[in-house]
């Protein structure tokens, strides 16, 4: 919980939990949990979001793991499936991954990903003022050599 300055309370963390769900229920989609193969240990979550950014919803990879597992490629590659997931198949033209400015791995998991910083923005919270950059990636639009016409 190292960006959010510290752990949850109980009551913080069911406000959590019922974000999530009515993420689910409005958008079909949210934070998954990320399962280690080898034991079947949910080391973390990462997922697609809507966040607030700068007076708009923007569409955002997050990724949160437990310490034992960062530094190992696994919030990288889950990234990656995750933008993946909202090119493919939400057909998302752009997505996001907005990171505190002091968040040195979870910018380079962004980087990673092939996303570079579009904008930033301080985010106010627990009394406490916090940069955050917002990472971006924009889908590709390639041309179909046929006709000219731009495909996905």
């Amino acid at each position: 919980m190292y960006a959010y300055e510290g752990a949850f309370s109980d009551e913080e963390v069911q406000e959590w939990l019922d974000r999530q769900i009515s993420r689910y229920q409005k958008w079909g989609f949210g934070l998954w949990a990320v399962i280690l193969k080898e034991t079947d240990e949910m080391i973390g979550q990462c997922g697609l979001t809507m966040q607030p950014w700068k007076g708009e919803e923007v569409l955002e990879i997050g990724y949160l793991f437990n310490r034992m597992y960062w530094h190992k490629g696994y919030a990288a590659e889950a990234a990656k499936a995750c933008k993946k997931y909202a090119f493919e198949i939400l057909k998302a033209n752009e997505v996001c991954s907005i990171i505190r400015d002091s968040n040195i791995a979870s910018q380079k998991v962004a980087m990673r990903n092939g996303m570079c910083v579009k904008d930033s923005w301080i985010k106010h919270y627990r009394g406490v003022d916090m940069p955050h950059d917002r990472y971006v990636a924009v889908r590709s639009i390639k041309m179909d050599r046929t006709n000219r016409q731009p495909w996905h």
